[in-house]
């Protein structure tokens, strides 16, 4: 895929003003691949208790991607095509090979866990690889909606109509998904995105949704990181 530098340009240039909702959960998804891909990289095969916490991170990520999918296919593409009719096509087709390859992947870890321990290390070994692929098609895949699907969002959606869709959204998902997005999303943020994500959630969302969501994301902060999001919220020490 060619990355047209004009194109990221004009996007850059449109996206500080408007509502960008692809933004956070993108940031948190592109973590989330690369530490899974990372931890299966250099898993320990032939120590069980390793095994079995890395292959289940991958249960997990492909599980929560799955949700993401059905998300973005239940709210963002009907909002899309209700106004500019085909313009989802391509990203839909891609979400139903990603489903695809989903599947492939869950019984490729299924496959895995029932090696022998003496074999596991090729079984592994090929994990790795079709996770990386799978990914690298993640992130170009991620970069049209951003940039495409957004220029049609703006185009012909206000910002109040896309986070009233946005919030119906986020409504849909049970509690339990939302913190692990959480815990993936917020500290890859910025400074500033960060602290604008958990301002909007402590005036929507009940305190002690808020304050679980603070506790889980606080671990994975810098001491500096929290230090500015601390100050920001006047969240206790």
């Amino acid at each position: 895929m060619k990355i047209d530098e004009k194109e990221l340009r004009a996007v850059a240039a449109l996206a500080a003003p408007r509502l960008d909702t692809y933004m956070p959960i993108h940031k948190g998804l592109r973590a989330l691949m690369a530490d899974t891909l990372l931890a299966v990289g250099r898993m320990d095969c032939d120590d069980d208790l390793e095994f079995a916490q890395v292959t289940q991170r991958v249960v997990e990520l492909l599980d929560f991607l799955r949700s993401h999918l059905s998300h973005e296919n239940t709210f963002v593409h009907p909002a899309m095509e209700a106004r500019a009719p085909g313009a989802s096509g391509r990203i839909a087709g891609e979400h139903q090979d990603h489903e695809r390859h989903i599947d492939e992947l869950a019984h490729s870890v299924e496959a895995l866990r029932a090696q022998p321990v003496a074999t596991r290390g090729a079984a592994a070994l090929a994990l790795y690889r079709a996770l990386a692929l799978f990914i690298a098609e993640n992130f170009e895949h991620m970069h049209v909606e951003e940039t495409q699907h957004n220029a049609v969002l703006w185009t012909h959606y206000t910002d109040e109509e896309l986070a009233a869709m946005h919030g119906a959204l986020v409504a849909s998902i049970p509690p339990q998904e939302m913190m692990f997005a959480m815990r993936w999303m917020v500290p890859f943020l910025n400074p500033a995105e960060r602290i604008a994500l958990l301002q909007d959630m402590r005036a929507h969302a009940p305190a002690p949704a808020f304050q679980a969501v603070v506790a889980t994301v606080r671990p994975h902060l810098t001491a500096r990181e929290w230090d500015k999001l601390a100050t920001a919220l006047e969240l206790a020490a």
